[in-house]
């Protein structure tokens, strides 16, 4: 290898060294704001959390109405029945 060859790889490593430098000290700035934004968010999933833990005892207790609504439908439907056997009838 001449001394050229040798000097343009130097000149290439050291180009490359750097823009890896550049780059770690980019992540490095980088770090504490998305260290910051993951916090945040991971506080967002908590407050999620505990809505959605709030909200299933009125998801059973509506569902436990639901089923009432249909038992009720379906006596009320049954007296028409019946009603309607009697005006029949008469």
């Amino acid at each position: 290898m001449s001394d050229k060859e040798v000097g343009d790889g130097l000149a290439k490593l050291e180009t490359s060294v750097r823009r890896a430098v550049e780059l770690i000290n980019q992540l490095r700035a980088e770090r504490p704001r998305l260290e910051q934004r993951l916090a945040a968010q991971e506080k967002e999933i908590e407050a999620l959390r505990q809505r959605l833990a709030a909200l299933e005892p009125m998801e059973q207790e509506l569902r436990r109405f639901r089923q009432e609504r249909k038992e009720i439908l379906s006596q009320v439907d049954a007296m028409l029945k019946e009603l309607n056997k009697l005006d029949a009838s008469t």
